[in-house]
């Protein structure tokens, strides 16, 4: 029998995009482990990860197959060459989902939005029958940054329906205590929150103040500025829908050095929108400091990185680590998950735990 993971995408933008032409690419090319970290995780690869269902609120991607709503709408190029892939979700027709706080002002701009007519309870029947239909295993939020009540709306949605919860945007559901308890009851994998990209602006900077720590230099300042053309980077010019955003990724570099950064003197978060750049990102990071009797030691770096595969090759193992944790009925994992592959986990990630954490996961899944 094949063992798959059948998962359920709540928002197909540009990372979904990177997600399913991951999956198509890996399932074209089984024998590729070209950016996996892991291959296989209990027995499932990333071609084992079919979507299954998907939800949005775009005009442009409601009521058509999943894998040409991937290229609809405000959707660019993620730079996955189209010639290798073998597509997947062909027969997965994007559903409406409830709108709540999930398309701020910025996204009203650049899309039309498919206002739901039904009340939210009738909705939340609908959707959670659609999941029950589809053999969802695993919920995945992609939802844009700063949709509060939408995450929790569908956070309640994969404890109702018994689903696992991958949150991948910086509003905080694994690392609140409240629902940690609630999945734990249920004995439900809770991992999040915000996605730690595979080799991205907030795991080198975390790389760079460890280093500042280990080699005995004092941080004094440090800032990390990112600019980006896709949509995430449109919808962040709503500045009121950032401040989780910059709490994660602040706190994400400030727990990795160990001595004493005032946070008047860190500044880490999105800078701008840049059109041209398309689905590129890049950042600028600076650390400040001084070394042998004070001399100073300053250093600058430029990351330039294709934004949403760059988070795909993330999610295609938390999804899996999440349906082995059902499959083994242990949602502990989530904690050791959470603080490897993501940026707010609800365990801080200390200066040295980064690998920690990822030898931890990894006994888990081998059963050490």
């Amino acid at each position: 029998m094949n063992r798959t993971v059948r998962v359920g995408i709540i928002g197909v933008g540009n990372c979904a995009r990177a997600l399913l032409e991951g999956i198509g690419y890996y399932t074209a090319h089984p024998q590729d482990p070209t950016g996996l970290s892991h291959p296989v995780i209990g027995g499932y690869t990333p071609a084992s990860v079919v979507p299954a269902a998907a939800w949005d609120v775009d005009v442009d991607k409601v009521g058509r197959f999943l894998w040409d709503a991937r290229t609809a709408g405000q959707n660019l190029d993620v730079g996955i060459p189209q010639d290798s892939l073998k597509p997947v979700g062909q027969d997965v027709i994007v559903q409406p989902a409830p709108l709540l706080d999930g398309a701020g002002s910025k996204y009203r701009e650049r899309i039309t939005v498919d206002e739901a007519e039904d009340p939210i309870d009738e909705e939340a029947d609908r959707i959670r029958a659609e999941i029950r239909n589809a053999g969802v295993d695993v919920l995945v939020n992609y939802l844009p940054v700063g949709s509060q009540a939408a995450t929790e709306w569908w956070a309640q949605i994969a404890l109702d329906t018994g689903c696992a919860f991958v949150n991948n945007i910086p509003v905080f559901i694994a690392r609140n205590e409240t629902w940690r308890a609630r999945f734990r009851e249920a004995g439900l994998p809770l991992i999040g929150d915000d996605i730690k990209s595979q080799l991205g602006a907030t795991y080198v900077h975390r790389i760079l103040a460890r280093a500042f720590s280990d080699r005995g230099i004092t941080l004094d300042r440090t800032y990390q500025l990112n600019v980006g053309g896709n949509m995430d980077f449109y919808n962040m010019l709503e500045a009121d829908r950032l401040a989780t955003k910059r709490v994660s990724k602040s706190s994400a570099v400030t727990d990795a050095y160990a001595g004493d950064l005032k946070p008047e003197n860190v500044h880490i978060g999105p800078s701008d929108y840049v059109a041209f750049l398309g689905d590129t990102k890049k950042a600028f990071i600076r650390c400040e400091g001084r070394g042998f009797a004070g001399a100073r030691i300053d250093m600058e770096m430029q990351l330039t990185v294709p934004d949403s595969p760059n988070s795909a090759g993330i999610v295609i193992d938390a999804v899996r680590v999440a349906k082995v944790a059902l499959d083994r009925n242990d949602p502990s994992a989530d904690e050791w998950a959470s603080a490897w592959l993501f940026k707010a986990p609800p365990r801080p990630v200390a200066q040295d735990s980064d690998t920690e954490a990822r030898r931890r996961l990894d006994d888990w899944l081998t059963g050490a």
